[in-house]
């Protein structure tokens, strides 16, 4: 078998490019018109194929492990009045936002926060957040367990601003003054 690990985060590209350096007879063309609707539905997880394997298998292999994964947390999707559309388009974001474990829920009550008094998200992981208010059209990655759990359940605090200092720090703020403040100290 050929082991293949694609990581948390990794967009229809980079999923391209781990498949087709290690199987013969990938067809990158084909992988991307057949996955054309399924980014942030491919679930990033260590995968065994055979040699001879290709395109269609690979969707098949990381479209079902993504039912399995997503199945047991269906009703707490419900629960919390969002779409899986929804939930998993903000776990991709989260997944490029967040520095760690701790920091997922805790950006993710932030991001949902924006979101719900209209505010622009403003993620650096997906810069049309910048432009549009709301969340992006669709995912922008493959989000792992931990980022949809993560969007699932925020966790509410008195922030409303973050950012990441040169060392991937993540430093919080209540306001705009705050904010503004954490960039002229962390940001040079």
């Amino acid at each position: 078998p050929v082991v293949i690990t694609i990581p948390e985060g990794f967009d229809m590209g980079q999923i391209t490019d781990a498949f087709s350096r290690k199987l013969p007879n990938f067809n990158e063309e084909q992988f991307l018109t057949l996955a054309k609707e399924k980014e942030g539905y491919l679930f990033p997880d260590t995968y065994f194929f055979l040699n001879t394997d290709g395109a269609e298998e690979t969707i098949v292999s990381m479209s079902e492990n993504y039912e399995k994964k997503i199945e047991p947390l269906r009703s707490e999707i419900i629960a919390s009045g969002r779409t899986e559309h929804q939930i998993i388009t903000m776990a991709s974001i989260i997944e490029g936002e967040a520095n760690g474990e701790e920091d997922r829920a805790l950006i993710s009550g932030i991001l949902w926060k924006r979101y719900k008094i209209g505010m622009a998200l403003q993620a650096d992981a997906a810069p049309i957040t910048y432009k549009e208010k709301g969340l992006p059209k669709n995912p922008i990655g493959n989000p792992g367990l931990k980022a949809i759990e993560a969007a699932i359940h925020p966790e509410s605090s008195p922030y409303l601003y973050y950012l990441h200092d040169q060392d991937g720090n993540i430093h919080y703020a209540k306001n705009f003054a705050e904010h503004t403040a954490n960039k002229r100290k962390y940001l040079k």
